[in-house]
């Protein structure tokens, strides 16, 4: 059985999913941008990972879980030339023993975003 998260606290799906899936104790979270609850898109790569990373927390939180519990966490950048800087603040996010990651270049990200973060978490 699964059960949908919802909160005001993260910007809306922008399609046709959830924000998070609740099922079997795990938490999969739908990628977060950089953008605040309105939408609005933050400029530059850094202020659009400690957004994503706080909408992330947000969701998380929702559910009735924490950044602590998360067990992997995908990081999309539009440009690898950027991991540095995204790694500098995802790093003020978590605590040992640290997620599982990958991080990836892509082709694109919606609303032309610099970098999207995804995570499973236990509940």
């Amino acid at each position: 059985m699964k059960k949908n998260v919802f909160t005001e606290k993260a910007p809306q799906a922008i399609g046709p999913y959830s924000q998070a899936i609740i099922a079997n104790n795990m938490v999969y979270t739908s990628g977060q941008l950089g953008m605040d609850e309105k939408g609005v898109l933050k400029e530059t790569v850094e202020e659009q990972a400690q957004k994503a990373l706080e909408n992330l927390k947000a969701v998380l939180e929702e559910a009735g879980t924490t950044m602590d519990n998360i067990v992997k966490t995908t990081v999309f950048l539009a440009d690898i030339n950027d991991f540095v800087k995204v790694n500098q603040i995802y790093g003020k996010f978590f605590n040992e023993p640290y997620p599982a990651r990958s991080a990836v270049q892509v082709a694109n990200l919606p609303k032309a975003a610099k970098v999207e973060i995804e995570a499973i978490a236990i509940l």
